[in-house]
């Protein structure tokens, strides 16, 4: 609901505020005071185009603010704190400035907004209807939520059905395209993997067998100069056999533990080196014992290092390949056959898909038809009841009908016999005609009326739709154009009506629409020809007979209007 505007620079106004109320607000005031500017600033707010004329003049930048409140689920809260706004107090605080050089700025919640985003909240938040600014009802998306919501649970049982249904069909259809379009890559990429894990399973690998022969290749490639260094060290510690008088480390290392030995009675500390001289010995025999074996078991078989080197060599082609070591190569291979039993199972994956996609196909079909049967008959009950509405505001030959219609599509789904395009609502396009006046055609309600009749037509529809199209707030401006006497007090009987389900505020100089209002607010200037804040206030009482009977009459005094506007006021409050 719209609590409050404050307007400063704007056109005629100087520095106002106009305070809201729940129910039906009535905006009156002699010609040019600035009541179209109300409206003219609730399009500023809601995204509208802005116009440096609309600068006051001298002034620097025309500001409008206003405070709306909206529950915290609401979808226009939801999308407001996505967009960085906060909420304050339940409220949500929206600013535009325009300078006069013709800069636009807009502030939603405390933080700088696109003016779009304005626009975007503006569908959930107030429905505008005037001479040359329709929003709401005139939009076909629009149209066709509100039908279903008059339809009520014969759309929204098969609807919640529908939805799910083409939910799932969305999904099925998305993952059968994306296999069948990379049809071919998948035949490369499986191709791929299978010569990889042929060539793999040729060579046979073992886990680390690729570190093993090459240590061994490099043992086999050196085996001579090994085997002459393993009987040098050999020699140099056990002595050569045949130069029984040669000196060895082993005989040396001997004598000295004798020597120690000899005397180690005598001295501990000395006793512990004879014992690790023992230690030293037996590990020289020990050493000498394992170079012996080395050098007679190292074979420098010329064979056998080919043998190795080959196996190396197709050990290495696979590592170019598939890793970086054989390890690698084997994870590359586990992975992949992982990958191809996969891509081997595409083909039965897009049978499933193949048959899930047409059963669901069916089923949304049926499912469209049942939405589609019941749009129709909504559509005739709706019609019905706003051309009986318009009957009453002045516009007696006027026919409101829906058009329902689908479009052909060779590849969509069958409803009424015939393929048609489907999206997430169903195959159905909704939109309003009007028929004006008996042998004209039914056309769009924003082709086929003037502006008047197009702002009656929409608070006929609001009236019908009342209850079910979530707007929290309508404003009408020039509602009244081209009516009075009895069809002025049916527009007033309307717009309260609607009223009691959401927030009405109507710019209007008819006293018979005036005198339905829960609140009347006057606009009206000062002496400079300016709008300031003393300049919109609320009228009770005796001033709002005076501004009544200025509606009138012209004349705040006569006594002849004041009879009348007392007597208008009590029969819309008996009325209401």
């Amino acid at each position: 609901m719209l609590e409050e505007m404050r307007i400063r620079s704007l056109g005629v106004i100087d520095d106002a505020v106009v305070e809201l109320s729940p129910g039906f607000t009535a905006v009156t005031g002699e010609t040019g005071a600035g009541k179209t500017m109300v409206v003219t600033s609730l399009g500023l707010l809601l995204g509208g185009r802005a116009d440096p004329a609309l600068v006051r003049f001298g002034a620097a930048s025309a500001v409008v603010e206003g405070r709306i409140s909206v529950s915290a689920d609401a979808a226009a809260a939801v999308r407001a704190e996505e967009a960085g706004a906060e909420l304050d107090d339940g409220a949500l605080l929206v600013s535009r400035t325009i300078s006069a050089e013709g800069r636009s700025r807009a502030h939603l919640g405390g933080r700088s907004v696109p003016v779009g985003l304005l626009a975007e909240l503006a569908d959930d938040l107030v429905a505008v209807h005037g001479q040359t600014d329709q929003q709401g009802l005139l939009k076909p998306a629009r149209q066709r939520q509100a039908l279903d919501r008059y339809a009520g649970d014969a759309v929204a049982v098969p609807y919640t059905k529908y939805a799910a249904a083409y939910r799932r069909l969305r999904d099925a259809s998305a993952e059968l395209d994306e296999l069948t379009t990379r049809a071919r890559e998948r035949a490369q990429e499986a191709d791929l993997l299978r010569f990889g894990l042929d060539e793999i399973a040729g060579v046979e690998p073992r886990a680390g067998e690729d570190t093993e022969l090459t240590a061994e290749a490099e043992r086999l490639g050196h085996a001579e100069a090994l085997a002459s260094a393993a009987s040098l060290a050999r020699g140099a510690l056990a002595g050569n056999p045949e130069d029984p008088e040669g000196v060895d480390a082993g005989m040396l290392v001997a004598g000295a533990h004798r020597a120690l030995e000899a005397v180690r009675s005598h001295d501990p500390a000395l006793a512990a080196l004879a014992d690790r001289l023992g230690e030293l010995t037996i590990l020289l025999s020990d050493v000498s014992g394992e170079l012996a074996s080395y050098a007679d078991g190292l074979d420098a078989d010329p064979r056998r290092l080919a043998a190795v080197e080959e196996r190396r060599s197709a050990l290495t082609q696979l590592t170019r390949k598939y890793g970086d070591d054989i390890t690698a190569v084997l994870a590359w291979a586990e992975q992949s056959a992982a990958r191809l039993t996969e891509l081997d199972g595409d083909d039965d994956r897009i049978g499933e898909l193949t048959q899930e996609r047409d059963a669901l196909r069916a089923e949304i079909s049926g499912l469209a038809q049942a939405l589609t049967d019941a749009r129709t008959e909504a559509a005739t009950r709706f019609a019905d009841a706003v051309t009986a509405e318009l009957a009453s505001l002045a516009m007696p030959h006027a026919r409101v009908s829906i058009d329902i219609r689908q479009t052909e599509d060779p590849d969509g789904i069958e409803v009424g016999g015939r393929p048609v395009a489907y999206g997430p609502m169903g195959a159905d396009e909704v939109e309003l005609l009007l028929a004006p006046h008996p042998g004209a055609p039914p056309r769009p309600i924003a082709k086929g009326a003037s502006g008047g009749e197009l702002s009656r037509v929409m608070l006929a529809v609001e009236v019908v739709f009342a209850g079910s199209d979530p707007v929290p707030t309508y404003l009408f401006d020039e509602v009244d154009a081209g009516v009075g006497g009895k069809a002025a007090v049916e527009v007033g009987r309307r717009l309260a009506r609607l009223a009691k389900s959401a927030q009405v505020v109507v710019v209007t100089h008819l006293p018979q629409v005036a005198a339905f209002a829960d609140r009347q607010l006057l606009v009206e200037k000062t002496n400079d020809g300016s709008v300031t804040r003393s300049g919109v206030k609320v009228l009770e009482g005796e001033d709002r007979v005076r501004e009544l009977s200025r509606m009138l009459a012209g004349q705040e005094d006569s006594e002849t209007a004041r009879a009348h506007a007392e007597e208008l006021l009590a029969a819309a409050r008996t009325d209401g």
